[in-house]
């Protein structure tokens, strides 16, 4: 608040009421409350000028104010602690210390004892940082693309067994696509997106983590798995978030708990798969019908459905789906934090960005097509991309068409 533009408002209106205007006018000049009026009027009539200062809102007793002698006994006592051969001086320390030397005394709390130790010096105070900014895709992408994005999660049986959740989940109306299977190998996850871009439709994008199975495993430096050859075959482009940071695909993750949790998982003891399956439509049916997500702004997500048109896979074209599958034209997005040395790891390969910008997110594009590697920075909203690394990438294999038309949605300039 500006005190000196309150005080003004303030004579204005007491001389506006003196020279005989109406409160009503007075407060449609002002821009302020009856209530407003009524206080400081009051107080103008019992003090005059001197009435329309503002006053301080600090209490006039503060109960809970540690003496000066506490504040020279915490920092006596951390200075006494730092000197010891071994232990800690922490907060907790320094109240288990004081304790010991006032057993019957109220004592202040490890935060009140931080405080205390920012006050006189002893410790640095934390400086306030502004986190990286993150590329959201559901931010980033054109209004007109589409954006699933895709993760599993597993629970144990009574006997031990596992049982696994696939999940795709349309970021824009949140629509679910579900398969549940007694493993996690590439034929499951490539029947599972089938199934999914047939009944829900193919979008033309699809955001998800690194798991082996995804980005096609570990070992092999710029490997292009056949779930990433499966995706290119169809138009679509992938995503990757970066390494094990979850919250960044939060969207699927949020389902993982629901199904696994107290909305489905957890009212049921389930002896085999086969239990597993016989219920899971009523969850399914409940999610899509029922059940209204936050963002979705009272709408559920089968409304939301309605309103969204995607081409779908057909017969014909699953059936032109090759055994082994080349690398088709496209792109292969990687949204990556660089590392304290400056680098980055795309497709098991490090690539330096600079430390400058470490700590930041960039954004990596693979361009199949071209057989290039270009690297954004991104700082925030409404600033430009730029581009700080343009690498030729060699495939080591020739790049055949994809099944449907290319569709460039997503030019970063």
């Amino acid at each position: 608040m500006n005190e000196k533009a309150e005080a003004r408002l303030r004579r204005k209106a007491m001389r506006m009421l003196s020279v005989g205007r109406k409160p009503g006018e007075v407060l449609k000049q002002v821009g302020r409350g009856r209530g407003w009026l009524s206080k400081w009027r009051t107080r103008y009539h019992h003090q005059g000028l001197a009435g329309l200062r503002g006053r301080s809102r600090r209490p006039h007793r503060l109960p809970q104010a540690w003496s000066k002698g506490m504040t020279r006994m915490i920092a006596q006592t951390r200075r006494r602690l730092s000197k010891a051969t071994a232990g800690l001086i922490g907060g907790h320390a320094i109240v288990n210390e004081l304790r010991k030397l006032l057993p019957r005394q109220r004592l202040p709390s490890e935060k009140t004892v931080y405080r205390k130790l920012h006050q006189t010096g002893l410790i640095a105070s934390p400086k306030a940082t502004t986190p990286p900014y993150y590329p959201w895709p559901t931010d980033e992408l054109p209004t007109q693309a589409s954006l699933d994005a895709l993760d599993w999660t597993c629970r144990f049986l009574e006997g031990g067994a596992k049982v696994y959740a696939f999940h795709t989940l349309n970021l824009r109306t949140l629509e679910l696509h579900q398969t549940l299977a007694d493993n996690k190998t590439l034929e499951t996850v490539q029947q599972h997106v089938l199934e999914a871009w047939k009944t829900r439709g193919i979008p033309h994008f699809l955001q998800l983590d690194n798991d082996a199975i995804f980005c096609g495993g570990y070992n092999v430096v710029r490997v292009i798995g056949q779930f990433v050859r499966l995706c290119l075959w169809v138009g679509i482009e992938l995503i990757f978030t970066p390494f094990k940071e979850p919250q960044h695909n939060f969207q699927v993750e949020q389902l993982n708990g629901l199904w696994g949790g107290p909305a489905f998982w957890r009212r049921h003891h389930f002896r085999c798969l086969g239990d597993v399956r016989r219920l899971a439509p009523a969850f399914t049916d409940w999610y899509m019908h029922t059940y209204t997500p936050p963002s979705l702004h009272g709408d559920t997500p089968a409304e939301r459905h309605a309103t969204e048109h995607r081409p779908h896979l057909n017969h014909p074209m699953t059936r032109l789906i090759p055994p082994t599958l080349p690398i088709t034209s496209g792109r292969i997005h990687f949204i990556r934090h660089v590392q304290v040395d400056g680098t980055i790891r795309i497709l098991n390969e490090l690539w330096p960005i600079g430390k400058r910008l470490a700590g930041q997110y960039v954004w990596a594009t693979i361009t199949t097509h071209r057989h290039t590697l270009d690297v954004f920075d991104y700082r925030g909203a409404n600033r430009p991309w730029r581009l700080i690394k343009h690498i030729h990438y060699d495939l080591g294999e020739p790049v055949h068409r994809p099944l449907q038309p290319f569709i460039d949605l997503f030019t970063m300039s």
